[in-house]
């Protein structure tokens, strides 16, 4: 953490930091960690993560990459499936906003809006008085991800920025969820309205890999997509009086704390 504080909030480290949130240093780190070289440092990193290997799928491991999105027994994942029930699309550390005024996600001095994140003041404003659950993944959390519920999507809307760490020491800098590169999707459901599932990508790879880029339905439970290298962060948008969230998690998040949570949880239910 200390090499990050040293990045973010000194001038010699900002210097540094500009050339490393570039997209060509972000593709070359990326293509080193998808040469079967980048297999030497897979133990050390599940070793140093304290990753357990029997829990996961690795029949098929040819580089780094390959076993940072990993497959999970899916066993390990129970999905609900009542449609009554909110669930999260993600392993996480969980905070939840109440969305006033189209102001977000307050970080001591930096505010992000709806807007600022969607690039959309319309769709923003379909939110007001709505939930905005942010996911924030580690480089120790299962990276893949799916639907948190059924309907049908929207083609996927793609915003290049810089890759950003998504660490709480970035989050105090300044506003990085604007500058990260994003993806989202609108999803009409039945039972939440129209919602918003978005990807955000993170230094120095957090490349975002979705499956179904284009328009159409989608099933609860279904994979989505995963991340490539880099601590990321998944953020959903909610409509107002479509979900309660659950009491303990709303309350841990009015006092600044993270719920870990982990994919197919539920976390809340229609009114």
């Amino acid at each position: 953490m200390s090499g990050l504080n040293f990045l973010y909030n000194t001038k010699v480290g900002r210097i540094i930091l500009r050339p490393l949130l570039l997209k060509p240093v972000s593709d070359f780190s990326g293509w080193l960690l998808d040469s079967k070289a980048s297999k030497c440092i897979i133990k050390g990193f599940a070793e140093s993560n304290e990753i357990k290997l029997e829990d996961y799928i690795l029949d098929d491991i040819n580089c780094f990459n390959d076993f940072f999105c990993r497959k999970i027994k899916p066993e390990l994942r129970p999905l609900d499936l009542d449609e009554n029930h909110l669930m999260a699309p993600c392993d996480g550390l969980l905070k939840v906003y109440p969305i006033t005024d189209d102001l977000v996600i307050p970080v001591k001095q930096s505010k992000f809006s709806i807007s600022d994140l969607l690039r959309d003041k319309q769709l923003a404003k379909e939110f007001e008085g709505g939930y905005c659950l942010v996911y924030r993944l580690c480089v120790n959390h299962y990276h893949r991800y799916a639907y948190f519920e059924s309907g049908e999507k929207s083609a996927d809307v793609v915003i290049p920025g810089l890759y950003h760490t998504v660490q709480p020491i970035a989050l105090e800098a300044g506003p990085v969820f604007v500058e990260n590169s994003r993806q989202y999707t609108v999803l009409s459901s039945k039972n939440f309205g129209r919602c918003v599932q978005m990807e955000v990508g993170a230094m120095l790879v957090g490349r975002i890999v979705n499956n179904q880029p284009e328009a159409g339905p989608v099933t609860r439970g279904e994979e989505k997509g995963h991340f490539e290298y880099g601590g990321s962060t998944i953020i959903v948008l909610v409509p107002a009086n479509k979900v309660n969230i659950y009491r303990e998690i709303l309350f841990a998040s009015e006092n600044g704390e993270e719920t870990p949570v982990v994919m197919g949880q539920v976390i809340g239910n229609n009114p």
